[in-house]
């Protein structure tokens, strides 16, 4: 992931620009790039080994996980802050780049968003639909055109045994990029932000999520597992 995120955010010298991803090509100047969600600093390490770690700044709610990306070497220079990606603390075009998403950025700059794709297969759709959220590409793609995002692509981050079929039912992930083309706030209204806060659950509640849970996460291990080892005795070339 942090070799990948480092193509996004990257800083080459003139006419040597890196494309990703289906032949996106990224800017040579200097870059300023929010990490919003950057936790321990994981995928910031591969953003710093192309922009100057001074203009990268990462953002997360995580006292704890921010602490860790604050003992990374790598990580000194750059501006870590505590905070709400629903509620940013950066005025509008203020960014290059901008890795989850928004319109904090620049004119021309670039959102990226890193999720999983909603399984294909009906009984990992069955799992899917009891553990959590799981987007679908489509979905992706409107969220992205609703906020004013122009130039939107998808791109399938995948296993090595992935052989471009997705009928598998493996939860696979996704980038998905788009460019904001003008100046200005996002078209997009999302309306007052809920503060509701849920009181702790029950024990019965809590096994009502876990059991179901566990299922789905032991039948996506065998899945995957399942699918290694088809890759291994079919033939290359042969949708598996």
């Amino acid at each position: 992931m942090a070799s990948k995120l480092s193509q996004v955010a990257s800083q080459t010298r003139p006419m040597q620009h890196k494309k990703w991803p289906s032949g996106r090509t990224y800017a040579t100047v200097k870059l300023r790039v929010l990490d919003v969600g950057g936790g321990t600093g994981y995928s910031t390490l591969g953003i710093v080994k192309h922009v100057d770690p001074e203009n990268v700044t990462i953002l997360d709610q995580s006292t704890h996980q921010l602490e860790k990306a604050r003992e990374k070497e790598a990580l000194k220079k750059c501006t870590i802050i505590e905070g709400d990606a629903e509620n940013l603390p950066f005025p509008t075009d203020y960014a290059d780049r901008y890795i989850s998403a928004g319109w904090v950025l620049k004119p021309g700059g670039l959102a990226c968003v890193i999720g999983p794709l909603y399984p294909t297969f009906w009984l990992s759709r069955f799992f899917a639909d009891s553990w959590m959220l799981f987007p679908k590409k489509e979905e992706y793609i409107s969220w992205f055109r609703n906020a004013g995002f122009e130039d939107i692509k998808v791109e399938i981050e995948s296993p090595k045994w992935y052989r471009g079929t997705l009928r598998h039912g493996v939860i696979m992930g996704c980038w998905v990029t788009g460019v904001k083309k003008a100046s200005g706030d996002s078209p997009l209204k999302l309306g007052p932000k809920s503060n509701t806060i849920h009181n702790s659950e029950g024990t019965l509640s809590f096994l009502a999520r876990l059991i179901p849970g566990s299922f789905a996460a032991a039948y996506f291990v065998l899945i995957s597992n399942y699918m290694w080892i088809k890759d291994m005795i079919y033939p290359k070339g042969v949708d598996i």
